[in-house]
């Protein structure tokens, strides 16, 4: 397709859309309710093509699931599934867009198709990573089950312990196989079987050359040597025999968990310094890949993993196979602090290769494999011996032999002990408890679900549920139903059939909707079951989970990284806790202390204590210690009393009601209504009188007596009212005396001028009263005069004799600024004018943010 006809083509698509899409805005304005229930010929023409949409909304849905390989597919069956099935409707159609877009960018060049990989390798050959998403069909391929054409099946009822596969054992330096097969109770109360090379592991002494630091040996390129497939079993033997004469090799596994309940090992890559080998393990003879144990047991040749936590449990459950004398490069990022710990960054640290790791999700049950699948496979073992190296180098350059701590070798090859030691153990769930691998309980405390009794007992039926079905069908509990949907379905309790379908989604296996009646029933059942029962928090505070975590104590038991493991060592709810010793009485767990009050607790009003005395001891927090004492001099008490303010002085707003805290050696003092503060000369003798300062010094640092009464709030109330009278009186007196002031200023230039130099003096009301302050001029609001620039005088020189700055400035002909009045002068003019825009300048946006 030419230019030109890509773009006729694409103006008829984007026309026929605008038409739909104004079709549909212009139907969805009218009123079709009303319009159905007013002309029954309308209504029946309606449901005719709404039937008619919904077949085409289906076939549009289908051919958009076919062209991006999507195979979860929606059936609209009435309008009401457009909305329940809203989401996987979007999945499709984004899938979709994304593909048209990719389509499109491939078309006019933005994007380069991808080409088959090529097989050069090296340092300076950096291999491009791409940037689409892996395919929907080789993430969740619809293939038949390889593990059902398995000589030896998995047994997922078998609730024993799990036995180990092995047949024969080589090198069995320590304890034969007979003698390996003895058992030990864990901390679930069962019985499980040790691991057989577990005395081999722990008396391992690994070879010389792992301390010591050589040469690296250059991994060869990818073209120059030899990638194998195997999937005979005459292939394994000729695969072996050349393994037994490496005394170093590389492994790595491929996985597929998510359509099998136990988990399939689909793929094993193990590489020497010059070959490669990719060992098809989904082969009915799978089980007789034990003969590997030759080499893989053999102490005298390293293994070399990285991360082999779930690679060791994986080869033990499907093969047989057990690792003595791993090497795990993990370990060796953790202690030299790298960046990142995967191996995608090793590769692309010491060898400049960028992995293709979306293949790391793909399904690789998949046969045969593509070209892009076995390259990435092959590529996780081809560079790890060279990776080995340049690792074991660092950690013997920053090893030091003669101190354990600072030995980081000794570490890695610990650490790497340790996980060789890991064992596989059957997956069992209590339906009561919730404990075991399989279990709900450790679910529940990992995503903290409040749940109800009823839904509680549905999330417990659900699990109970899926765990049997997913045992029976061989298939994952993820894949019958996820653990979200099951969260949701507890929590929300749907009423109906039609409301439980839409919650599964279009996430579930097919299996479970064909269930959904039986589903159904199930959690009408569970909700009269928990109607009484407990909810989940009152469950995990029962003595049923306290109960079978101390009847576990009682126990030693092995664990996953070592040979035993001490009974102080429980699990609950998959959590590490100590000994579980009686909790103490809460009483013993409540504070004396208190963050604000201090050491005192402090009573309720209803049951205050020393009623007699009339309050309670309280402590008071540091910062109210620090504004009642203060850095308190050594001076005598009666000078402190002489200098201590009055009370009127101390009160910012006579408005409000205060509360005094009176101490405890003040019980003789007359009632606080004696002492209202007022501004009479007998209010001020009587607050000077009053010893404040002396007596606080006899009470305790921080304490004072929270005392009062009705009585003395009653009296405190007429002591107020006088009071205010007084400072009422007083008030009138202070502004006569303001206006007698005012006009002796207006009659005599020269009093005025006096009177501003003088500082503010006292001057006395004309009854000969109280004297009046300036700042008492703050409580004549009537008389309130605002600051004024021009008027002001001259703060910087002050001391320079200028007692009358107005004056001055009058002499002189010029105008004090003020920065808040503007130009007089001007009409219209209220402030300080701006900066003339010069001619140069836009109205409009700035050019800072241009590109």
């Amino acid at each position: 397709m030419d230019s030109d006809d890509f773009k006729a083509q694409q103006q008829k698509i984007q026309a026929a859309l605008v038409a739909v899409n104004r079709t549909v805005n212009g139907i969805a304005a009218e009123d079709l309710t009303f319009l159905r229930t007013v002309n029954p010929d309308v209504a029946s023409e309606i449901d005719v093509q709404a039937a008619r949409l919904l077949r085409l909304s289906n076939s549009l849905i289908k051919s958009a699931a076919n062209a991006t390989g999507r195979k979860d597919v929606p059936t609209l069956e009435d309008a009401d599934d457009v909305e329940l099935n809203w989401r996987g409707v979007v999945d499709v159609i984004d899938a979709l867009l994304e593909k048209a877009d990719t389509t499109l960018d491939e078309y006019t060049g933005l994007l380069k198709r991808k080409d088959a990989p090529t097989t050069e390798g090296g340092p300076d050959s950096k291999k491009a990573k791409p940037t689409e998403r892996l395919d929907w069909s080789l993430r969740r391929a619809n293939i038949p089950k390889p593990q059902e054409l398995f000589e030896r099946k998995p047994d997922n009822f078998d609730m024993g312990p799990w036995k180990p596969l092995l047949t024969k054992k080589p090198h069995a330096t320590y304890v034969s196989l007979e003698d390996s097969f003895t058992t030990f109770v864990d901390e679930y109360d069962h019985t499980q079987y040790k691991h057989p090379y577990e005395t081999e592991i722990t008396r391992l002494q690994y070879p010389a050359h792992v301390y010591q630091k050589a040469e690296p040996i250059p991994f060869l390129p990818v073209d120059t040597t030899e990638a194998v497939w195997v999937d005979t079993f005459e292939g394994v033997e000729a695969m072996l025999e050349e393994l037994r004469d490496a005394n170093v090799i590389a492994v790595d596994l491929e996985h597929h968990d998510f359509r099998t309940y136990t988990g399939l090992l689909s793929l094993m890559q193990i590489s020497t310094r010059t070959k490669d080998w990719v060992i098809d393990t989904l082969q009915p003879w799978r089980h007789k890949l034990e003969i590997l144990n030759e080499v893989f047991a053999d102490p005298t040749k390293l293994k070399v993993f990285h991360g082999a936590s779930s690679d060791i449990v994986w080869l033990q459950r499907d093969l047989g196979l057990y690792i003595v004398g791993l090497f795990d490069t993990y370990f060796a990022c953790d202690c030299l602090e790298y960046g990142k710990r995967s191996l995608a960054f090793l590769l692309e640290r010491f060898v400049n290769f960028d992995a293709d790791k979306k293949y790391q999700m793909a399904d690789w049950r998949i046969r045969p494999l593509s070209d892009e699948m076995l390259y990435y496979a092959r590529s996780d073992t081809h560079y790890l011996l060279y990776i080995f190296d340049m690792v074991r180098n660092e950690l013997a350059e920053k090893s030091d032999r003669s101190n354990s701590e600072k030995d980081l070798t000794e570490y890695v090859l610990k650490k790497s002990k340790e996980v060789s030691l890991s064992r596989h153990e059957a997956q069992f769930c209590d339906s009561e408890t919730g404990q075991g691998t399989r279990g709900w309980l450790n679910n529940l405390v990992k995503t903290y679900t409040l749940l109800s009794g009823e839904q509680f007992a549905v999330y417990r039926a659900l699990y109970e549920w899926r765990d049997n079905i997913s045992r029976r069908l061989d298939e994952s509990t993820g894949y019958i139903m996820p653990n979200r949907v099951l969260s949701d379905v507890a929590r929300i309790l749907p009423p109906d059939q039609k409301a439980l379908l839409s919650l599964l989604g279009n996430n579930t296996a097919r299996a479970t909707k064909a269930s959904l009646g039986e589903l159904f029933t199930l959690i009408q059942e569970a909700k009269e079951r928990g109607a009484s029962g407990p909810t989940s928090i009152e469950f995990l505070r029962s003595d049923k989970i306290s109960a079978l975590t101390k009847a576990s104590a009682s126990h030693r038991h092995h664990n996953n990284f070592s040979a035993s493991a001490t009974a102080s060592q429980l699990k609950v709810g998959g959590v590490a806790t100590k000994d579980l010793t009686p909790l103490p009485d809460i009483t013993d767990l409540r504070s004396n202390f208190s963050q604000l009050w201090g050491s005192t607790a402090i009573s309720t009003g209803k049951s205050r204590g020393g009623e007699e005395t009339g309050g309670a001891l309280i402590e008071a927090p540091w910062y109210v210690q620090a504004a009642i004492a203060g850095p308190a001099p050594a001076v005598s008490a009666d000078a402190t009393a002489a200098a201590t303010p009055s009370a009127a002085k101390m009160r910012p707003n006579e408005d409000y009601e205060y509360i005094e805290f009176p101490s405890s050696a003040q019980k003789t003092q007359p009632p606080a209504s004696q002492l209202a503060p007022t501004d009479s000369e007998e209010a001020e003798e009587g607050a000077k009188k009053e010893p404040v300062v002396e007596e606080v010094a006899k009470e305790p640092e921080g304490a004072f007596t929270l005392k009062w009464g009705k009585k003395d709030v009653k009296e405190a109330k007429e002591g107020k009212k006088m009071a205010k009278d007084d400072r009422k009186a007083a008030k009138l007196a202070r502004k006569a005396a303001k206006q007698f002031k005012r006009a002796a200023e207006s009659t005599s230039e020269a009093a005025s001028a006096s009177e501003a130099a003088s500082g503010g003096a006292q001057t006395s009301d004309s009854d000969g009263g109280a004297p009046i302050n300036a700042g008492d001029d703050e409580e004549l609001d009537d008389d309130y005069v605002p600051f004024n620039y021009d008027t002001a005088g001259s703060v910087l020189h002050a001391k320079k004799g200028q007692q009358n700055d107005q004056a001055q400035q009058k002499r002189k002909g010029k105008k004090v600024f003020n920065p808040y009045g503007g130009n007089p002068d001007a009409k219209g003019d209220d402030g300080p004018k701006p900066a003339r825009r010069m001619h140069f300048e836009k109205l409009g946006k700035g050019g800072t943010f241009k590109k």
